[in-house]
This record gives C-alpha cells, structure tokens and sequence, in this order.
C-alpha cells in the first residue's frame, strides 16, 4: 500500500475512518486520544495526494473537525448525512425532526447503568462497552425507536453500540459521491476501515479496483481484501507514507 500511494500519488484517493481505524476506541465516546503528531501526519499525505484525501465516519462534521485541529479535510460525517467536498462546502442534516426521540431515548437509558447515549445531530448512538450485559435488552429498545423514528432513520449495529442514522446515508455513497468530483474523480480508492459500517466503502474501493483494507481481527466475512492488525499499526503506516512524502518532490 506505502509503495502504490507514494509511487504513483496522483492515480490513488485515500479514505479513512475515524474510531477503530486512525484512532484507538476507548470505554466512552469523549475519552478517545488523537496522539500529537497524527493531524500533521493527515494533513502531509492530503498535500502529496493533491487534495484527494477524505475522512468518512460516524462522527459528526464538527466533532471530527475538532479532533485534527487546526487541519480540515474533506469529510463525509455521520456515514455521509453530513459532506463537505474538497472546496470546503459542506451540507449539514437536518435534526429537529429527531429531538424529541433522542430526548425520551436518554431518558429510558437512565435505567441502564453504563449505557451511554452519544447525541450526533441527525443520528443518536448507544454504547454498552461499559455494561455488556445490557446487549440483548438494549438492541430491543433501539428497534424501537427506530420504528418510531420512521422509515427516514435506520439502526446501524456496530462494536458495543447501536445507532440510529439517517437511512438515506451510507459510508459506501459518500466514496462515490467524492470519486464524481475532483481531486477524486478517476482516481483508485484506498479506503480503510474496522466496522460494520465500512464495508460499504469497501466495497465501493474494490469495485473501483482500489484496495479495501479492514482493521483489527476480521470474525465475520469482510469485503476487506487486506489487512492491517490495528490502529497503531495503521497510524505506523501514515507516519511512514508521510516521511516518504517529505522525501519526494
């Protein structure tokens, strides 16, 4: 992967998720760490890749953006309800609709010690790393609220945790969206991710004969054809694709 991207920059787009992928999880959402030289490490690669770099996450725009201050890259947030394309225009998702569902969801989790409710916006996440044993029971009650939420949302499982998201948004579509225009467009896509939620993106990356590559152990078929163990590892593999970019004109 270091050999293709850096050889030939200008025929690669790289895409990457956030959680599990650049950065380690962690028991709650607020307490992931962005080591120091990482935002720097993005923001070479963006340059050599002339722009054609993205982030593609759960997160939401403006959580993301804070995370690699003072960088801002193009981004897909919220697995594509929120873009914003390589000119820096972004189109925000629409919340109102969805408050009063998020306010009676963090009142139920009340009753679920360690259960954690994440408000993104358009989308609502909740985590159960903390109380494992709240799984099965809290699956049921977010199939609830989808079905409340209506056909517009969609319940996203992922590791320890379920989310509600905008149905119309998926991680795959954001790639495609960025490979219609430029610096993307007619370019191979690398994307690399650990969840669920990435293996659209994945799919898109081999059917545009780019590489897909999944992190972390793979218990479950994967459109992922390559492998990298971590986000250590992976962050091993920036900070090298980055050195290498210093050293080429």
């Amino acid at each position: 992967m270091l050999e293709a991207l850096m050889g030939s920059p200008g025929e690669w787009a790289l895409f990457l998720d956030i959680d599990g992928t650049l950065l380690n999880l962690a028991p709650t959402p607020d307490s992931i760490v962005v080591p120091p030289e990482l935002p720097g490490h993005l923001a070479q690669l963006h340059r050599k890749l002339g722009g054609a770099m993205a982030l593609v996450t759960g997160r939401s725009l403006d959580y993301a953006d804070r995370l690699f201050r003072p960088h801002v890259f193009p981004l897909a947030g919220l697995h594509g309800a929120e873009f914003r394309d390589a000119a820096g225009v972004s189109v925000v998702a629409e919340t109102d609709a969805f408050q009063g569902l998020k306010h009676l969801l963090v009142k139920e989790a009340e009753a679920y010690p360690g259960v954690l409710i994440e408000d993104k916006g358009a989308a609502v996440a909740a985590h159960y790393r903390l109380a494992p044993d709240y799984e099965k029971v809290l699956e049921e009650r977010m199939l609830h609220y989808a079905a409340l939420a209506g056909p517009e949302w969609t319940l996203q499982p992922g590791k320890m945790v379920f989310e509600l998201r905008p149905a119309r948004a998926s991680k795959g579509d954001a790639v495609r969206r960025f490979l219609q225009a430029e610096p993307f467009k007619d370019r191979r896509p690398v994307a690399i991710g650990d969840d669920l939620t990435d293996e659209a993106m994945f799919a898109v990356a081999n059917d545009f004969s780019g590489l897909s590559v999944r992190v972390g152990a793979i218990d479950a078929p994967s459109h992922a054809r390559h492998r990298l163990s971590s986000p250590a590892l992976v962050r091993n593999v920036l900070k090298a694709m980055a050195a290498q970019a210093r050293s080429l004109p």
